[in-house]
C-alpha cells in the first residue's frame, strides 16, 4: 500500500526525534485510506514513557487522547511512529515482536547518519516468531 505524509508533519516527526534524542520518540499516526493510498492527515507526538534508545512506550492517557481525537476529526488510527536514535528505519526483533496489529503502517525515523534522517513505513504481520515486514511506500507530499 501506498503512504502519503505531508512534509509538515514529516518535519514535525523529525523534530521531535531530534528533541528526545538520545531517547527513541513516538506517537501515532490517522487519517483515512483512500483509493489504495493510506492518507496520513494527523500525526501525534506522545511520550515514551520507557525513557530509553532501544524500545518506546506510548503514555496510554495521551494514546487515549490521541484515539479521540481521530475519531472526532473522521479518522481512524493508521498506526504508529518511532525513531531509532542510533540504528537504521527498519524494524528491530522487538519491533516485530510488538506489532500486534496488521492493518497498520509502522513509520520508523532512522537518525543513525544526524545530517540524514530517512524515514520508512512498514508493514508487519504473521504469528510471534514468524513475523513478516514488507517495506511500505511512503511519500512525503
Amino acid at each position: 500500500m501506498k503512504i502519503t505524509i505531508k512534509e509538515s508533519d514529516y518535519k514535525k516527526i523529525l523534530e521531535h526525534a531530534l528533541k528526545e534524542r538520545p531517547n527513541e520518540a513516538c506517537g501515532l499516526i490517522g487519517g483515512n485510506d483512500e483509493d489504495d493510498v493510506r492518507v496520513i492527515k494527523e500525526v501525534y507526538l506522545l511520550t515514551n514513557i520507557d525513557h530509553t534508545n532501544e524500545h518506546f512506550s506510548i503514555d496510554p492517557r495521551e494514546q487515549l487522547s490521541a484515539i479521540k481525537d481521530m475519531r472526532s476529526k473522521g479518522y481512524k488510527p493508521l498506526g504508529n511512529w518511532h525513531s531509532h536514535p542510533e540504528s537504521p528505519s527498519r524494524p528491530s526483533e522487538e519491533d516485530k515482536r510488538l506489532a500486534n496489529d496488521s492493518s497498520a503502517s509502522y513509520l520508523i525515523l532512522s537518525l543513525e547518519k544526524e545530517d540524514e534522517p530517512v524515514l520508512n513505513a512498514f508493514h508487519v504481520e504473521g504469528p510471534d516468531g514468524e513475523r513478516t515486514v514488507r517495506k511500505e511506500d511512503l511519500e512525503i507530499v
